[in-house]
């Protein structure tokens, strides 16, 4: 069984003091809104399902001692980024068409920023029933990804209602760092939690891993997360 994950892949580098890359990281719209300016014209606006029409995903991170935005995007088409001020940039944007075959046994090193939820009791409310909550520690995000490994036929998690990722992880692997939250003025009571998962992974459904690649991992990836950036490992 083989799959080919094909994409294109966007590295955009910013000064994070230029209002474009400083009001992207005050708030989520607008960084969903700079993602979204290089895809005008694909589709109509207004439809609420354009990013997954379009196949976009992304994920960034700002390093402070520079002053350095980095944003990465992952799209089915190809990007126009001229809307980006040119000044607003530190180097010029690099586009990658990505071709990656995807085999039964396969390795491979990730990451990816999720934003984990998990079923527990709410400590304001013990008397309530279990909810859904944001992982709020690195063991909760690790039980959450854990679940969604794909399961052997004597796995413990085979009967688990968790969408399978098509990989095997290496638990022992995973480096897990839980990020500020991002929040939005323009959705009132938006906040979204988020973590950062490094670690390695052997493919076991090629399809499903490729849907996996394609469509993202859990919720808000339409704020940065979801996107699994992977490099093969083995020979």
């Amino acid at each position: 069984m083989t799959a080919r994950l094909i994409a294109c892949h966007s590295i955009i580098a910013l000064d994070a003091r230029h209002p474009v890359a400083a009001r992207a990281l005050l708030d989520a719209q607008d960084m969903h809104r700079l993602v979204m300016s290089g895809f005008r014209g694909w589709v109509e606006d207004g439809q609420p399902d354009a990013r997954a029409q379009m196949g976009i995903l992304s994920t960034w991170n700002v390093d402070l001692k520079t002053n350095t935005l980095l944003l990465v995007v992952q799209s089915k088409l190809a990007p126009d980024w001229s809307l980006i001020p040119k000044n607003a940039l530190t180097t010029k944007i690099e586009t990658i068409n990505v071709d990656q075959p995807l085999r039964k046994g396969d390795e491979f090193t990730f990451r990816t920023v999720v934003n984990a939820l998990t079923a527990r009791r709410d400590p304001r409310t013990p008397e309530r029933r279990s909810r859904k909550l944001p992982a709020a520690r690195p063991d909760h995000v690790r039980d959450w990804l854990m679940k969604r490994t794909q399961p052997t036929l004597d796995s413990a998690t085979a009967d688990s209602a968790a969408r399978f990722i098509g990989a095997e992880i290496d638990s022992q692997s995973l480096a897990i760092r839980i990020l500020p939250p991002v929040t939005s003025s323009h959705h009132a009571g938006l906040k979204i939690n988020r973590s950062e998962v490094r670690g390695k992974l052997v493919v076991a459904d090629p399809d499903t891993f490729h849907s996996t690649l394609t469509d993202g991992i859990g919720s808000a990836r339409a704020y940065g997360c979801g996107l699994v950036l992977v490099r093969q490992s083995g020979p």
